[in-house]
């Protein structure tokens, strides 16, 4: 993805790291559409950032991504990237039954909401010649977190799809990039002030930096993240795990 002169729509970027990234792409020369499903936060968007734009946006509702789709397509024939950023983290425990209805809602919104999304502009992409998928994992996806056990495993699930997906567009043209955050600085499971997380504007820092002096990248790995991402290659996992699952004991 040329960060300088795409044109990118990210559903899921109403807030934390999605927005973030959607107005520092807008800052380096990219025309940036934006997703969600709150009319209200898409309209102060809209005022806060002028030249952002907005689309409407369920991707837990198939109707919701083919509309949405073809409102971006229509506005944006031009479109070449797309940003698979929309997911939701929430704890879980399975001796409670009532967990199950977050662990579905789960996995509709964080592994069927990207399969969906793909199938919905892969041909639009294609027409492109060039263009990029950017899916969205998270360093749990490599070691998982006690207290998110379904969270986790749709990451996993991502980073796998990601892998494959990448095999299978290699002749079309089309990139697939992963973008595996750590635990940040936004409200996801209200980690804003919490201060192990990494502060997002140091998040974005890194993430800009490598897009830009690494336009061949295939996994966007910050600093924080390879912790997580290389502990079972560097014979860590044990470790890793066990200080993860510390803090679910706790």
């Amino acid at each position: 993805m040329q960060i300088d002169s795409s044109t990118v729509f990210i559903p899921g970027a109403t807030s934390g790291i999605g927005l973030g990234l959607a107005l520092r792409l807008r800052a380096a020369g990219s025309t940036v559409i934006v997703g969600g499903r709150r009319t209200e936060r898409l309209a102060a968007i809209a005022a806060e950032h002028p030249g952002i734009g907005t689309v409407e946006i369920d991707t837990a509702d198939p109707a919701s991504i083919l509309r949405a789709r073809d409102e971006v397509v229509a506005r944006h024939p031009e479109l070449d990237a797309v940003v698979l950023m929309a997911g939701i983290m929430e704890a879980e425990e399975f001796k409670d039954p009532s967990s199950l209805e977050i662990a579905e809602r789960t996995v509709v919104t964080n592994l069927l909401g990207p399969i969906r999304l793909v199938h919905a502009f892969l041909p639009q992409l294609r027409s492109r010649g060039s263009a990029t998928i950017v899916t969205v994992s998270s360093g749990l996806a490599s070691v998982p977190l006690a207290v998110t056990p379904t969270y986790n495993a749709t990451k996993a699930a991502v980073h796998s799809l990601s892998e494959t997906l990448r095999v299978q567009l290699e002749t079309t043209g089309v990139r697939v990039v992963e973008l595996v955050p750590p635990a940040t600085q936004t409200d996801l499971m209200g980690l804003n002030d919490n201060p192990t997380a990494l502060p997002l504007e140091d998040f974005l820092d890194e993430v800009m930096g490598i897009l830009e002096t690494q336009p061949e990248v295939a996994e966007v790995l910050v600093e924080r993240v390879k912790w997580q991402r290389h502990a079972e290659r560097e014979g860590r996992y044990d470790e890793v795990f066990a200080t993860l699952s510390a803090r679910y004991r706790d």
